[in-house]
């Protein structure tokens, strides 16, 4: 695919000013491809499972879908309207808004919140990323075969103990999203999730039709479908709020980001609510792909974190073809993690582009620099800093490290909070006749849209934040 010249300001549906030379998708299915790519993650692959285990299956389920209808989507539609209208960076984008529309300044800080999340969470999202690779070869390789749990569990205990093997994981994956960020939106962002993202749903289906033939797929199909209320509580429905909040990468800038990319002529809407099926299509492949293999194997499904690296590994090293498919399962989460990654590292890629005059190439190098050095920090604190709480001196942040307190910073208060303060932009500040000419939906649909991002949606966001600090 090839991407369109962003020839005027009105082409791209930006306000006057925006830079001509940027690049456009080449079409709806491009962008459907990169937003897709985003959203898709390690919280698909690796978080969506274990919390659906953890609170229970069905019901959990359930609530989960209609969050992702009542809150996510209209979020979304709330990001890429406000990208493609400043046709900018997120930061630079809020700025135009606000400049032409005689708003307050200050929410170009809603842009700044996001750009700032999302490039924290790549910092050690790529140490995760940098497991994925490791336990590649270690599949591959045969050792994790007739082990037992003591053993699978030392596997991993082992790679989180070396600092060296960790930084050279974390390296590798900076270093493969930095390549394509570098080569930006035409030969870079589009080109890479046009393969990428294909051979990801491949690899799922692969994977699930493996799970298919453990005898136990019908369960895992009960377990994920039938609902059971008597096991859903209070703290589940609020975990199934925040979660499909976060799958969709809301409130770190990214969907500003691409959306400032997005041609005139293309709907927010119909892509919102694609990209948003398909993201949680393939959590539920997902959850379809790893569940039969999990009671195959009599293990628990509430296994937590632990599920992809300690408790599949178990099951792969005990099942006909577990080398062969487990390898495939990690090469699986490699590409969702990849593209994940490419989309974190983007909004501040485009800022210094924008902000200090740098080419793509520079901007990407001095941003995954600065990244990855911090990424370093997280790995030390899996191993030698193990016992280092920085921010030990406040009770709810007491024996977290530094790996931690960056995960608990940004999906506990930057992410709700930038997903707040967008659905107030969108519903109290923005000016309505330009959300209107943006979105181009009926009367009837658009006031849909709007009560719901100005009442429902940010009440919702604000329960899972209050939540998530008490």
């Amino acid at each position: 695919m090839s991407v369109t010249s962003s020839g005027s300001a009105t082409q791209s549906g930006a306000l006057e000013g925006s830079n001509a030379k940027r690049g456009l998708w080449s079409s709806r299915l491009a962008f459907v491809l990169a937003a897709t790519g985003s959203a898709v993650g390690l919280g698909n692959i690796w978080k969506f499972p274990y919390v659906t285990g953890e609170n229970g299956g069905g019901a959990f389920v359930l609530v989960y879908l209609l969050c992702i209808a009542i809150v996510g989507i209209p979020i979304m539609m709330a990001e890429v309207m406000i990208g493609r209208r400043g046709g900018h960076s997120p930061v630079n984008s809020l700025r135009l808004i606000t400049e032409r529309d005689g708003l307050k300044p200050a929410w170009k800080l809603v842009g700044a919140i996001g750009v700032l999340a999302g490039f924290l969470i790549l910092s050690f999202y790529s140490v995760i990323g940098g497991w994925a690779i490791s336990y590649v070869g270690t599949t591959a390789s045969g050792q994790l075969a007739g082990q037992s749990a003591d053993a699978v569990g030392a596997i991993f205990s082992g790679l989180l103990s070396n600092p060296t093997t960790l930084l050279a994981w974390h390296t590798l994956f900076m270093g493969l999203v930095m390549l394509v960020v570098a080569r930006g939106v035409r030969s870079g962002l589009e080109r890479a999730v046009s393969i990428l993202m294909p051979a990801l749903f491949l690899l799922l289906l692969i994977v699930v039709g493996y799970a298919m033939t453990t005898g136990h797929f019908g369960q895992a199909v009960a377990f994920l479908f039938q609902p059971d209320f008597t096991k859903l509580t209070t703290s589940g429905v609020l975990v199934a709020l925040g979660h499909a909040f976060f799958t969709l990468s809301l409130g770190m800038a990214v969907m500003m980001a691409y959306g400032s990319y997005l041609p005139k002529n293309i709907s927010i809407a119909k892509t919102s609510i694609t990209v948003s099926v398909i993201d949680t299509g393939v959590a539920l492949l997902a959850g379809l792909a790893i569940f039969p293999i999990v009671f195959a194997n009599g293990l628990e499904p509430s296994a937590g974190p632990g599920l992809i690296f300690q408790t599949l590994p178990l099951a792969f090293g005990q099942m006909p073809m577990g080398t062969l498919f487990g390898t495939l399962f990690f090469v699986l989460l490699i590409f969702a993690a990849w593209t994940s990654g490419i989309s974190l590292l983007e909004p501040i890629v485009e800022w210094l582009e924008e902000q200090k005059g740098m080419n793509r190439a520079v901007s990407t190098l001095a941003a995954g620099i600065v990244c990855w050095t911090l990424g370093i920090a997280s790995i030390l604190s899996l191993n030698l800093w193990a016992d280092f709480a920085p921010l030990g001196f406040i009770p709810m942040l007491e024996g977290k490290t530094i790996f931690d307190l960056l995960d608990f910073f940004t999906a506990n208060i930057l992410l709700p909070l930038g997903g707040l303060l967008v659905a107030l932009f969108a519903g109290w500040v923005m000016s309505r006749q330009a959300m209107e000419n943006e979105l181009s939906l009926s009367p009837a649909m658009f006031n849909l849209w709007f009560v719901t991002i100005r009442f429902i949606a940010p009440i919702a966001v604000a329960v899972v934040f209050i939540y998530n600090l008490l």
